[in-house]
């Protein structure tokens, strides 16, 4: 399995623009020959999203059955990839920081973060929740589980689950000094506590997060796009 991970501009607030971004990392993927390709966690959106007024906060979730997650279905569909992204979820009256894998243009996979760190909890109130299950999932052959960022430094043993695979979405905003020195070797560490294998992703937003994306196998980093990088890292699994 080829899978390609996307270390890709988005804007905050602007799901027309991280649209036009998913279908060019998309289509980017399919002709290198990748199976999936992977985004960052709330891609869709943006991390920074929202500003924790449910009232205004809940036109910009998403849930499942919507238009726009059928957009990314139909992409999948149509470029004959699969797709795993970050987003910000609406089910009912009740917000979540998700992760969906799309398979042959159809959901087969929804995880909702456990961990709370990626909402302003003394200003949000019963709206605002995490999950509260993690699971192994099968997909092409592996067994696989998904975490959002401070998920595996929160609640590691969570997902120490004995799967083949762990994909790790992510948002944050270390410089390149800060990475290179040793921020990057903790989180390979880090990932090897729950799974041998854990493919990390994580958005470039300006003024913030610069990006990159790694394959950490065994507590070392096996591959990667560095830091302050645009574009695909594609990885045989």
């Amino acid at each position: 399995m080829r899978i390609a991970l996307a270390s890709s501009q988005l804007v905050n607030r602007d799901i027309k623009y991280n649209l036009s971004q998913m279908e060019h990392y998309i289509i980017d993927a399919k002709k290198k020959g990748a199976d999936l390709v992977c985004f960052g966690e709330t891609f869709l959106q943006g991390f920074d999203s929202l500003n924790w007024c449910f009232e205004n906060d809940q036109a910009m979730a998403i849930p499942t059955d919507s238009n726009v997650f059928a957009e990314i279905s139909n992409m999948s569909a149509k470029y004959g990839i699969d797709v795993l992204f970050g987003y910000v979820e609406i089910d009912g009256d009740t917000l979540y920081s998700s992760c969906a894998l799309i398979s042959n243009g159809e959901l087969y996979h929804n995880y909702r973060r456990i961990s709370k760190g990626w909402k302003e909890y003394t200003k949000t109130d019963e709206h605002y929740r995490e999950g509260d299950t993690v699971e192994v999932f099968h997909y092409k052959g592996k067994k696989c589980v998904i975490a959002l960022c401070g998920d595996l430094w929160d609640y590691p043993e969570r997902f120490d689950l004995g799967e083949d695979l762990l994909f790790w979405p992510v948002y944050v905003d270390w410089t390149v000094k800060e990475w290179e020195n040793g921020t990057k070797a903790e989180y390979a560490e880090q990932a090897s506590k729950c799974c041998p294998s854990t493919l990390y992703i994580n958005s470039i937003c300006k003024y913030d997060a610069l990006g990159g994306a790694a394959f950490f196998e065994n507590g070392t980093v096996k591959k990667e796009l560095p830091i302050n990088n645009e574009g695909l890292l594609l990885v045989e699994i």
